[in-house]
């Protein structure tokens, strides 16, 4: 359980029901999973027990997130905004997802998407790369016609390590060359090609997210 004070809660600026806001965002990838009310017992219930714990403004009572459906949420960490009238948590959901309806967010709806690719499901948006390893995920399970990510996976692991092998030494000639532009679209390209492998060996994205920050604060190499 991370270590967690309570001796921001007297700043906080509650309503006049003594009720707060907090948005639920993923640990990870920084999804917008929910948003629900707290009052001061419920985030200190959140703190002690590490997993979150709501005010229902419907039912008049303190709710226990999952209690019964078995999707918790484990705190993370606790943000205020500037103004201490809205919080932040950060949350690793458990189970299949934040909301009733069973999607992994309340925001599974878009009604402006102007992105050129359609919308693969109804997974709330992330950072870049997330996003980008959806797509992978997606031409690895319903192929398109001349896409290239799906001729990578056609040809193999050989086909894809080569690939990753080259834009290394590309992306090296551009640090080389200090060109800001070429070392940025490199990087891309190292990072998709990356991607690609991870899918192909059947490795998550977010699996390397956790690696990574499972090693913030680690010790530091001699």
């Amino acid at each position: 359980m991370p270590n967690l004070k309570t001796n921001f809660i007297g700043q906080l600026r509650f309503n006049e029901n003594g009720l707060i806001p907090a948005i639920a965002q993923d640990w990870l990838d920084g999804s917008v999973l929910m948003v629900a009310w707290m009052n001061k017992l419920s985030i200190e219930l959140t703190i002690e027990k590490g997993e979150v714990h709501y005010w229902s403004r419907s039912r008049q009572e303190i709710w226990h997130k999952g209690a019964t459906s078995g999707n918790t949420q484990l705190i993370k960490e606790i943000r205020p905004d500037c103004d201490f009238d809205t919080l932040l948590l950060v949350i690793e959901q458990k189970g299949t997802g934040a909301c009733h309806t069973g999607q992994r967010s309340c925001f599974f709806d878009s009604y402006m998407n102007t992105d050129k690719e359609k919308p693969i499901d109804s997974l709330p948006p992330a950072d870049e790369c997330s996003e980008l390893f959806r797509i992978i995920e997606h031409r690895q399970s319903c192929p398109e016609r001349g896409s290239y990510t799906n001729k990578l996976l056609d040809r193999g692991s050989n086909e894809i390590l080569k690939k990753i092998g080259e834009e290394s030494v590309e992306f090296v000639m551009a640090c080389k060359d200090q060109d800001t532009d070429s070392i940025s679209n490199e990087a891309a390209d190292l990072i998709f090609h990356l991607q690609v492998a991870l899918a192909s060996q059947g490795v998550k994205w977010r699996d390397v997210l956790t690696a990574l920050k499972g090693r913030r604060g680690a010790p530091r190499r001699e």
